[in-house]
């Protein structure tokens, strides 16, 4: 169930992720990062992280915090929710990502494209 209340921001970077594991070794790794919110991200790596872990998301110039809130294995890699700690919050202004895409403007420029072009009722559009 997805819980998030800002919309996501589809992305595609790679970023570092520290973590330590069941041991207490630190953990390095490199992971795509495909979507992003104010308050959480989710990543692609190439193997599982528990649950609950602490997890730091290092980009150029800063990083972000969090702890895993899901971890799934989807044909090509396992894909991790993060949820940010409380007061670390992504900001476009801190980080972007190297492709960044809102889902919200694509639906509006593809209503108003078919709008123009007489695909859909002028009421469709908002």
């Amino acid at each position: 169930m997805d819980r998030r209340v800002e919309p996501r921001m589809l992305c595609a970077d790679l970023v570092d992720v520290d973590w330590k594991d069941q041991n207490g070794r630190t953990r390095h790794g490199v992971a795509n990062l495909e979507d992003i919110s104010l308050s959480g991200a989710c990543l692609q790596v190439d193997r599982p992280i528990p649950l609950g872990t602490p997890i730091h998301i290092s980009y150029p110039g800063g990083e972000l915090t969090g702890k895993v809130k899901y971890c799934v294995f989807r044909e090509i890699g396992y894909f991790l929710g993060v949820e940010f700690n409380d007061g670390c919050r992504w900001s476009q202004r801190s980080f972007r990502p190297q492709h960044l895409l809102d889902p919200r403007r694509l639906v509006t420029r593809t209503l108003t494209r078919l709008k123009a072009e007489g695909g859909i009722p002028p009421s469709s559009v908002h």
